[in-house]
């Protein structure tokens, strides 16, 4: 699991950059708000943690800014502050947990896996469809930010075969090729029928149908 540091105390840094390696996270350490943003721009992280008070864009501007953009990623802040007005602002910018310095390592470690099971970060059955979309393959949970949906073995099979295939149009024989055993082949009418399940809760225009092709993802 990837997670980007954003700390400009050298110290501070280097004490948690060491001890979220122990615990076996692939660790990236910026100093300044603008060399997290170019981390962002160029890498995928799994989740944020972002001291307020740093050089350039500040933790909070730089979440404002990420959040405008829809980049959803799971958020920790740390604070020197002792009143509640960041705490308020951090969380009306769509943190996800505050710290508050001094703290011990290990409560920075237990609130890192706090978020990593609430959004399901480390599950290797977890495929990641965007930055607010995941489904669980093994489980047939699709996570939509950090709510979950049930759905059915064949239509967590179905999602899956068309994200793979992002963009192109899959018809009826296709998907009834590769997901139904040759003894069990569905109707067309089954197969809406999921697929309208998916877009009840995904909306309609992740899956879209070109007529007279099939169903995309988009």
């Amino acid at each position: 699991m990837k997670i980007l540091l954003l700390e400009d105390d050298a110290i501070l840094s280097d004490l948690i950059y060491h001890s979220l390696l122990e615990n076996a996270y692939e660790v990236t350490h910026a100093e300044d708000g603008n060399e997290a943003l170019e981390f962002i721009e160029n890498e995928k992280f799994d989740l944020f943690i972002f001291d307020i008070n740093v050089p350039g864009p500040t933790g909070l501007e730089l979440l404002k800014n990420l959040r405008e953009y829809n980049i959803t990623t799971p958020t920790i802040m740390i604070t020197a502050y002792q009143d509640t007005q960041y705490l308020k602002e951090g969380f009306g910018y769509g943190c996800d947990d505050y710290i508050k310095k001094p703290f011990d390592l290990e409560e920075l470690n237990q609130r890192v896996k706090n978020l990593i099971k609430r959004f399901v970060l480390d599950d290797d059955d977890i495929l990641v469809l965007d930055e607010s979309t995941k489904l669980n393959t093994n489980k047939n949970i699709l996570y939509i930010q950090d709510k979950q949906h049930e759905i059915a073995n064949k239509e967590t099979k179905i999602l899956s075969y068309l994200a793979a295939r992002k963009g192109r149009a899959i018809n009826f024989d296709e998907l009834i090729q590769n997901i139904w055993n040759y003894d069990e082949v569905p109707s067309e009418t089954t197969i809406r029928v999921y697929i309208k399940n998916l877009r009840d809760i995904l909306g309609k225009e992740k899956i879209k149908t070109i007529r007279g092709l099939g169903y995309s993802y988009e």
